[in-house]
């Protein structure tokens, strides 16, 4: 707590004129143009790794970066991105997997989840990841596995964005564009899932190269999980 205290002390101390002016500017209003869902993994900083200001972001961090499909019961990540598109305008949604996820791991070891009932009953909106792979590449384990199944479960939550009522109508017209990124710690590299051939690549760094994730796009056959080896 002394740690971050004197963090605080040393960010008011050593802010930049224009970092008080972004805030004077903020203090009444937020317009970000992305909203950015990841992990709550404490390595993972978004503001950081994209180098942005404050305001422009919208940032909803859960464990294994989850959006749990349309329903009468209403999540905290679902009232969030209804508010995002609906009240802040976003123009993007950005789905952010990571490397070496906790999350991800416990659906590779159900054990590890003993004793942890509010994350087991949580990750059950991460399954269909689990299902995938286990069909259709069930002899890949270790490191390469948790990368497919980190994968499959950015594909399947951009299937549960879509469901989302206001997500839905925003994509009808063309307002949002929704997007699944993998960020690797190790390497800070990022690689985003490609709609028209189906895998994860590199992320273009041509804004006029980045392609959103469109409605009928996903790991359809096990040659196109391989593919992205």
């Amino acid at each position: 707590m002394d740690r971050l205290i004197q963090g605080f002390d040393q960010f008011r101390r050593e802010m930049t004129a224009e970092q008080r002016e972004d805030f004077l500017r903020l203090a009444t209003g937020q317009t970000p143009h992305t909203m950015f869902i990841t992990c709550a993994d404490s390595r993972i900083m978004p503001e950081l790794i994209f180098n942005t200001r404050p305001g422009d972001l919208f940032v909803y961090r859960n464990v294994g970066n989850i959006v749990p499909p349309y329903a009468q019961h209403v999540s905290g990540v679902v009232a969030a991105i209804e508010y995002a598109v609906t009240a802040l305008k976003v123009q993007h949604i950005v789905i952010c997997g990571h490397s070496d996820c906790g999350a991800m791991k416990a659906l590779q070891n159900p054990a590890a989840l003993k004793g942890k009932p509010s994350v087991e009953q949580w990750l059950k909106h991460a399954d269909v990841a689990r299902y995938v792979v286990a069909e259709n590449r069930p002899t890949i384990l270790g490191e390469e596995g948790l990368r497919y199944l980190t994968e499959e479960n950015v594909v399947g939550q951009l299937e549960h964005l879509r469901t989302l009522p206001a997500v839905a109508a925003a994509m009808a017209n063309g307002s949002v564009r929704i997007h699944g990124w993998i960020y690797d710690i190790a390497k800070t590299e990022i690689t985003a899932f490609d709609p028209l051939e189906g895998r994860f690549r590199p992320l273009a760094t041509d804004p006029a190269d980045v392609r959103d994730a469109t409605p009928h796009a996903r790991f359809s056959t096990p040659l196109a999980v391989a593919s992205a080896a």
